[in-house]
């Protein structure tokens, strides 16, 4: 199993645990939220970095 497939199945699991305590639209925010947190939290150049390489290359 790929690390890409582990981290999809994380966030799945996570959103289904979140769903029944907090509701949809709150869990459905916070899964999608998290990761762009992440990334606003980079440097410019870590941000510019992170466009020029190819997805293969994120691996």
């Amino acid at each position: 199993m790929t690390t890409r497939t582990k981290i999809v199945i994380g966030g799945v699991a996570v959103g289904l645990l979140l769903w029944p305590l907090i509701g949809f639209w709150f869990s459905l925010l916070i899964v999608l939220g998290v990761p762009a947190v992440a990334y606003l939290a980079l440097d410019p150049s870590q941000r510019r970095r992170l466009r020029r390489i190819s997805r293969k290359e994120l691996r």
